[in-house]
């Protein structure tokens, strides 16, 4: 039996040796997977903080301060956010913003989701590849470019005034982007016309999740499309509608380009946007403190209304 016990030990510390080695190997693999993770990360993590994090610190510091971009900054405090909240003119900008809201994102949606029902319904079509493709196009075109033609149809002598003289409605014609009334709904159709896309093609790729069963169990039990609609259509596309609304909102209080081609905040201030009067409060006027705080200011009101939707339009995560 001694024997055997000391013939019995080399091969017992072998297999030790062997599961140190293997146990040593498999810690060196999570170490290598683990730095090579981090080394994919890195880039976007330096170009995060350098262009996202680095910003928004520098503009918390500068909204501090009252200083016009060149000479020596001076301490303010909390002045800046308290112009942010008390001149008519920053605060008519935010409630500008608001109201695009409407046009930027509960129109387009609600567009796009009549719209997407109606393509799911005749898939089968031609023409539903045709009006996918239509609906979409808006969504490739530039802002700017966007901003431009626009502002050519809603001129005096555009196409929608001509439309309008040519049945009869010569009373209603104006220069919309000109009017005082007008202006604001005008640069929201334009927003509405473009953001449509997007939401269309989103929640038609959420639309082909939603089980076809649900839809024949539907017809079989006698509900009609309106039923369908609002049973099984909306509740399944919840989350894409979720999304929709959350890039649409961002879009509409963050609004810029389209703004400052068509009506550069103006006639008057009735379209004026925090986005633009940030622009002008740091590159015209020269007053960096106060441009600084009325973004931090958006950055703040972005999220406090897209947080809260997000958690409502998603519900629970399954």
């Amino acid at each position: 039996m001694a024997q055997r016990r000391t013939a019995a030990a080399p091969e017992q510390v072998s297999g030790a040796a062997a599961l140190s080695e293997r146990a040593r190997r498999r810690r060196v693999g999570r170490i290598t997977r683990t730095l090579a993770a981090y080394g994919l990360v890195l880039p976007a993590a330096v170009f995060y903080v350098s262009f996202v994090l680095r910003p928004i610190a520098l503009s918390a510091q500068y909204s501090l301060y009252d200083w016009n971009g060149i000479g020596a900054a001076t301490w303010s405090g909390m002045d800046n956010y308290v112009e942010v909240f008390t001149n008519p003119k920053l605060v008519g900008a935010i409630l500008n913003a608001f109201e695009l809201i409407i046009y930027f994102s509960v129109i387009p949606v609600a567009i796009a989701l009549l719209a997407a029902n109606v393509i799911r319904a005749v898939a089968a079509s031609r023409l539903a590849g045709v009006a996918r493709t239509v609906l979409f196009l808006p969504q490739v075109i530039p802002l700017v470019a966007a901003g431009i033609m626009w502002s050519w149809q809603l001129s005096t002598d555009g196409v929608v005034n001509q439309l309008l003289r040519l049945v009869g409605l010569d009373a209603v014609t104006r220069a919309w982007l000109g009017d005082f009334n007008t202006a604001l709904p005008a640069v929201g159709v334009i927003g509405a016309w473009v953001q449509v896309g997007l939401c269309l093609v989103l929640i038609l790729a959420g639309m082909t999740k939603v089980d076809p069963a649900l839809y024949e169990a539907a017809r079989i039990d006698g509900a009609g499309p309106i039923r369908e609609f609002f049973s099984i259509t909306i509740p399944g596309v919840r989350q894409e509608i979720a999304v929709c609304v959350t890039v649409t909102v961002i879009s509409a209080l963050a609004s810029f380009d389209i703004i400052y081609i068509s009506t550069q905040g103006g006639p008057g201030e009735s379209t004026l946007v925090p986005g633009l009067q940030i622009f002008y409060l740091a590159f015209y006027q020269r007053e960096i403190g106060t441009a600084s705080a009325f973004a931090i200011v958006l950055m703040a009101l972005v999220l406090i209304i897209v947080l809260p939707l997000q958690r409502i339009l998603r519900g629970r995560e399954s």
